[in-house]
């Protein structure tokens, strides 16, 4: 994927955040003036994952599968320091580091006010956010930074390589300290179902269209006709929750300023040490920069996925990955901007 073919952040997405305030709005009025409609959508079930709303993350997953060229890992060997500060960044400390002070947070700052059940289930959602890197969006933090593109299009293939191993035993080393019991089963159905095969379907689509119509139709023609499809399964997605969770939500209002607090903490925490770790090893900036986006941002589409095929799309958990959404883009924008107006700390730009 080339400079050019990365775009600017869409109208949809620089509006995120007030998109799903809106489906939360219309999500809690349909679970309240009409719960014939989550009580008919909760039917259908299989594996203890809503058919309804695996469809509309696969609609939303699959799109972003296929702007991955995964023939760009071969360059992993050249310039390996900006990989190895996103490799560490990613998985020995980010999840550890969310895990810690989301857990910080909910048992002892809030202990007076969240009830210590509930603190049991955010802490589980900020978990399965801490544990998921973004895949997709960073490929806009990385355009507005003016990120290397072909750098970044390995540093996020690789993390897609990684995720397939390394999410599933985090995630249940996590989710056992905090008190769960594992579904191992359910987990492993989970990233299968929605991490293995839109990959896999992402791969094989990118692969024939560009066998038979050339790369360029596929950038400029085929990949175009996805853009809002991602936003919109999400949306729809999150209607759906909402208008299961809609009984939390009312119940504890305040909560969800509560779960986003530690959620912010993390995402500015994690984004200084990707950032200045790139700083001391003398990167340049269109290579750290990417580099502390990815960490700081979340695949919150997994996240949200996985919560609720573990814990079902009325859990509390499945509502931390939701305000993981709510807060991700007006968060990583501020972030942007700090990686724009630090220009300076990095030599000139020498990786093309």
């Amino acid at each position: 994927m080339s400079k050019e073919k990365l775009q600017g952040i869409g109208f949809f997405e620089k509006y995120l955040t007030l998109w799903v305030v809106l489906c939360m709005v219309a999500g809690i009025s349909i679970g309240k003036f009409l719960p014939a409609i989550p009580d008919f959508l909760g039917r259908f079930e299989y594996a203890n994952v809503s058919v309804p709303i695996a469809i509309l993350i696969w609609i939303m997953i699959y799109p972003m599968m296929m702007k991955v060229d995964f023939k760009s890992v071969k360059n992993v060997r050249k310039n390996p320091k900006g990989l190895f500060v996103t490799w560490v960044t990613n998985w020995l400390i980010k999840p550890f580091t969310m895990y810690g002070i989301a857990a910080f947070f909910f048992y002892v700052v809030f202990k007076g006010i969240i009830p210590s059940d509930l603190a049991k289930d955010y802490l589980a959602g900020a978990v399965l956010l801490g544990a998921a890197p973004c895949t997709a969006m960073v490929f806009v933090w990385s355009h507005l930074t003016k990120g290397n593109a072909a750098y970044t299009v390995v540093q996020v293939a690789t993390n897609d390589l990684i995720i397939l191993i390394a999410f599933t035993p985090i995630v249940a080393f996590l989710l056992g300290v905090s008190g769960f019991t594992i579904p191992w089963l359910t987990l492993i159905l989970s990233v299968v179902l929605f991490v293995v095969i839109p990959l896999i379907a992402g791969v094989v689509t990118r692969i024939l269209i560009i066998k038979n119509k050339g790369e360029d139709y596929f950038n400029n023609a085929f990949l175009p006709k996805f853009n809002n499809t991602t936003i919109a399964g999400l949306l729809l997605t999150l209607v759906i929750i909402f208008s299961f969770q809609g009984d939390v939500i009312l119940q504890n209002p305040l909560h969800i300023g509560l779960i986003a607090v530690p959620l912010i903490i993390q995402t500015f925490l994690i984004f200084f040490i990707a950032y200045i770790a790139s700083k001391m090893l003398k990167l340049p900036h269109n290579i750290a920069a990417p580099a502390g986006m990815i960490g700081a941002s979340n695949f919150f589409e997994l996240a949200v996925a996985v919560a609720i095929a573990i814990f079902g799309p009325t859990s509390p958990v499945a509502l931390a990955t939701i305000v993981g959404v709510l807060v991700e883009v007006p968060v990583m924008l501020i972030l942007v901007k700090i990686a724009n107006n630090t220009t300076g700390w990095f030599p000139a730009n020498q990786i093309e």
